[in-house]
């Protein structure tokens, strides 16, 4: 397997994405084959590094809370070939839930040592000098099994500001694989559940392009490169976390329904499966020859009005629900349901096979990690089955009033009551799948 490194820092904001892409773009430029990985459950910044590195390859998430050790080793190994592993981690490098899931708690650090990676640590040392070097030494000193390979200064203020935080490393024995002057940010369009996606973006080619230039230009590429350590891979029985819903799977796919992990897409494509997309708000229709229809989350709350119009879309997929298994996930599931309310207060209805209505008019944020055991079967899962997953969205239920499609728990076991719903062959939650749980 190739040498990896995981790209983290003290904190979310610290300038982890600019590093990775940047990163990413320059290796591209010089002709290495990099793999890239992306910690914790994020479907945005996968299709940023697979755009970064001009889709040599695709990026994936591990999750440590959802997976176990010997699933994340199996797609770890799709880096084989590759010259280098880079994995970018989310939030802090220490934050993860206070409970151990299936191999960790989700915290980039669990994953780092995990796989024997070393952490390039971004530092904002914008407002302190030699301070920075406390913060550093504490996350080099905090784990055993965590190895830092040196930091990477960011927000540098002046020479003598840089000249001063160096200082202040020396001193404690962490290396400076290189130092980010303040500037003005290098923007990448946001929303509110993060990063407008890689594929809505006209100028992402030119904005990538610029932040391989920052980072070329102040880093020892080489140097970093050369911290990266051997990975090792875990071994044991991967779950069955991945199996796909039917044989021929008619998939929702476009600006309002493109939260999909790609590992799960790929594992369905290995175990036979035909994936037909569809767009529904292209007013498309499910393939009337699939066995199940999965509407995946994404954004239907900026698309309402047009969900709303696409009649032939609507129409197709009541007649395809009278006789086979429609499920959707999050924005998938809100589309099912009688309506969804946007953030101006406007009601658009939806398809009306659940009785479900969501509102965005007072927004509140629903994000973490859960633990789905089936009430009723889904595409692909029977009654009984333990699924991983997690929830992020800003709508507020109104109405469910369908039979509940699971019992739900948050990381620390406590019950959450965003059930899903059933309606005959219809069923949806705001739940994203990750993997399996173990029985």
């Amino acid at each position: 397997m190739p040498p990896g490194l995981m790209i983290s820092a003290p904190r979310s904001g610290s300038g982890k994405t600019t590093l990775m892409l940047g990163l990413l773009g320059v290796l591209r430029r010089r002709g290495r084959d990099v793999q890239p990985f992306k910690s914790g459950p994020d479907y945005i910044d996968t299709g940023f590094h697979t755009a970064a590195i001009e889709a040599a390859r695709r990026s994936t998430n591990l999750d440590t809370w959802a997976m176990g050790a010997a699933e994340i080793s199996h797609h770890v190994a799709t880096a084989a070939g590759a010259d280098l592993i880079l994995a970018e981690g989310s939030m802090g490098l220490f934050d993860g839930v206070a409970r151990t899931g299936a191999s960790g708690t989700g915290a980039s650090a669990d994953l780092a040592a995990m796989m024997d990676w070393p952490v390039v640590l971004v530092l904002d040392v914008s407002g302190h000098a030699q301070s920075a070097a406390a913060v550093a030494l504490g996350f080099a000193t905090m784990r055993a099994n965590v190895k830092l390979a040196g930091v990477v200064l960011n927000r540098v203020a002046s020479a003598r500001h840089e000249a001063l935080v160096r200082a202040g490393m020396k001193d404690v024995g962490i290396t400076v694989l290189g130092a980010l002057p303040r500037q003005k940010e290098i923007a990448v369009p946001e929303r509110h559940l993060g990063l407008v996606q890689a594929e809505e973006q006209s100028t992402l080619p030119s904005i990538l392009a610029e932040m391989a230039d920052f980072i070329e230009k102040h880093l020892d590429i080489d140097a970093l490169v050369a911290t990266a350590g051997v990975t090792t891979p875990q071994s044991g029985q991967t779950t069955n976390g991945t199996s796909p819903p039917g044989q021929r799977i008619a998939l929702a796919r476009d600006a309002a329904f493109s939260f999909v992990y790609p590992h799960l897409l790929e594992a369905w494509r290995k175990a036979g499966a035909e994936i037909i997309p569809f767009s529904p708000l292209a007013d498309e229709t499910p393939d009337p020859d699939a066995d199940c229809c999965w509407l995946p989350g994404g954004y239907p709350e900026l698309h309402a009005g047009c969900i709303a119009q696409a009649s032939k879309f609507r129409d197709a997929l009541k007649n395809f629900a009278a006789t086979r298994p429609v499920h959707g996930e999050c924005g998938g599931y809100m589309a099912l349901g009688e309506a969804l309310i946007d953030a101006d207060g406007q009601r658009h209805e939806m398809t009306g096979l659940l009785g479900l209505v969501t509102s965005y008019e007072k927004r509140r944020m629903h994000l973490g990690y859960r633990l789905a055991t089936l009430t009723a079967p889904i595409p692909g899962r029977q009654p009984g089955a333990r699924l991983r997953g997690h929830e992020f969205h800003y709508s507020t239920i109104l109405t469910q009033p369908d039979e509940p499609l699971a019992d739900v728990v948050d990381a620390e076991g406590t019950r959450v009551p965003e059930t899903g719903s059933r309606r005959g062959h219809v069923t949806g939650s705001f739940f994203h799948l990750i993997a399996e749980a173990a029985a």
